[in-house]
């Protein structure tokens, strides 16, 4: 196994990388490193999101770099902001110790003023999206007849998101004798274009797909009907107090019609998208990242770059239509050696293409049932249980008071006073026109029209189905309850909201038991359950 000081690395880089705990390369690391620090040959590098491709580029090239040589000498290109600031941000921790190593991200919708600023202060590396880049050169803000190293990251992305145009003139007014970098997770012809046109004789490395697919995430999926998809996820959200993670939808629409219904039901969560300002943007992820939301709604292109540590789940509102895009949004969990869960809601149709998923991709499916009525009542009465335990009573009731009921129940068995409390407490919950939502999906595929999209499964001209009817809280109002949700706006004034279910690692927020566990198909007992809620839920 090597090891990043086996990798011909500098001192201050590998002193930089101890510190952020960085000890065994990836796969992609420990082949495209050293290669790149010889820096002679154009290179190409293929692997999955999620595997360490900015390190694997961005080590290498900070050695590279002259300090006294104030010219812009690496330009690194990304297909969103999102990402572009990210991999700022890792290029500041990994020149942490070399002297005199400048970087700037330039992105749009951010002021533009303040970037032509920036970028008139040495510089030796520019992290740009394409667009924003191509606006600065016209604005003869930024020069780039001196690069001398051209990263595109994620290229099949900047394709997909219409970026073609920019990058060829960005590839034909860059310097000749620049050395060009191309990661990207696919290869299409359009890429393979661009890399005849544009590179000479480079070096390719491709991590085999099979194993990037992190063995730390448990796939499944869940068979349920278009009309029931957002009661689907609101039970899983109840079930899981702790989740943490991203629900992926096809459109816009999508995301915010699913965060506008998730807020109606008491739940922390919001939407990503491409037609939110930055600010808005930045303000979302600022919440997600500080776990004020549980769930982010995005869709593929919006959440390009996301990197936050410790997510749980990711939900596939709409199963994506090519493989590659299921890798990217299932690598958003599972990370630093941590366990994740990656949950597809799909039609009866859809059985097969997940089966030809399993089959290509070599991953395991399982199928489990969405929540139904007696896991909620359970998971709530959990969470009623530990809310008894956790409260502070000593300091808040009379000591008198409490003297007079150990003398009122004193002949009543401990047994018998539990079962009377638990029975009060289920008396509060009750059962109106439940319905099975596992036996609906069972029956004939959905009527409403649909068709496939490049990157999300299957839409639907109807909108998500508004909650009605279920479980509810005697004479409660809309206030949260033992999950801490808050019924409150977005940042982006839609809505948000949260819950969750099958299964989770770590402490499950139940009473000594960890972890929950859904309902599986050809699976063994249940666990215990969490999530004590007052919200509106059908059975």
């Amino acid at each position: 196994m090597d090891s990043f000081d086996t990798l011909g690395l500098s001192a201050p880089i590998l002193k930089a990388i101890g510190q952020l705990g960085f000890e065994t390369p990836t796969d992609i690391q420990s082949q495209a490193i050293p290669h790149l620090l010889e820096g002679d040959r154009d290179f190409i590098g293929l692997a999955q999101t999620g595997t360490g491709k900015t390190a694997a580029f961005g080590l290498p090239l900070l050695d590279h770099l002259d300090p006294s040589d104030d010219s812009v000498q690496a330009l690194i290109l990304a297909p969103t902001r999102e990402l572009g600031q990210q991999i700022a941000e890792q290029i500041d921790l990994f020149s942490k110790h070399l002297k005199g190593i400048k970087s700037v991200a330039v992105y749009g919708g951010a002021n533009i003023s303040t970037q032509i600023s920036q970028l008139k202060r040495p510089r030796h590396v520019v992290i740009a999206t394409p667009g924003r880049l191509i606006d600065l050169v016209k604005r003869k803000a930024l020069k780039l007849d001196q690069i001398k190293y051209l990263v595109l990251d994620e290229a099949d992305e900047m394709l997909n998101m219409g970026f073609k145009d920019e990058l060829d003139t960005i590839l034909e007014f860059t310097p000749d004798t620049k050395k060009t970098w191309l990661f990207s997770a696919t290869m299409p012809r359009e890429i393979r274009r661009m890399v005849k046109q544009y590179m000479e004789s480079p070096f390719e490395v491709s991590v085999d797909p099979k194993t990037t697919v992190n063995a730390n995430i448990e796939h499944r999926y869940a068979v349920v009907k278009q009309a029931d998809k957002t009661e689907a996820m609101s039970r899983f959200l109840e079930l899981e107090p702790d989740l943490y993670g991203v629900v992926f939808c096809r459109t816009r629409r999508d995301t915010q019609a699913l965060a506008e219904d998730l807020l109606k039901m008491g739940f922390r969560a919001d939407a990503l998208h491409g037609e939110m300002s930055q600010p808005q943007r930045d303000r979302v992820m600022s919440r997600f990242k500080n776990r004020d939301l549980q769930v982010l709604i995005a869709t593929d292109v919006a959440a390009r770059g996301i990197d936050v540590n410790d997510l749980t789940h990711v939900f596939h509102h709409s199963l994506p239509s090519e493989q590659a895009y299921y890798t990217h949004r299932s690598g958003r969990t599972a990370r630093a050696g941590k366990k994740g869960i990656s949950l597809a809601f799909i039609s009866n149709r859809e059985k097969g293409y997940v089966n030809r998923m399993s089959r290509e991709m070599d991953i395991s499916f399982e199928a489990v049932d969405i929540p139904g009525a007696e896991e909620i009542v359970q998971a709530r009465m959990m969470n009623w249980a530990k809310e008894v335990l956790d409260q502070k009573a000593f300091d808040r009731v009379p000591f008198d008071l409490i003297m007079q009921m150990n003398l009122l129940f004193e002949e009543t068995p401990k047994d018998e006073m539990i079962a009377r409390l638990v029975a009060r407490e289920l008396a509060r919950l009750n059962v109106d026109s439940g319905r099975d939502i596992n036996q609906r999906a069972q029956q004939d595929g959905d009527r409403s029209p649909q068709r496939r999209s490049s990157s999300g499964g299957y839409s639907r001209s109807r909108s998500y189905s508004k909650p009605r009817g279920g479980f509810k809280k005697s004479g409660g109002g809309g206030s949260s309850s033992g999950n801490g949700r808050k019924n409150r706006s977005t940042a982006n004034g839609s809505s948000s909201s949260d819950r969750k279910k099958y299964g989770g690692f770590g402490k499950s927020g139940g009473t000594g038991n960890s972890g929950g566990g859904f309902k599986k198909r050809k699976s063994g007992g249940k666990g215990k359950r969490t999530g004590f809620g007052s919200k509106p839920f059908r059975g």
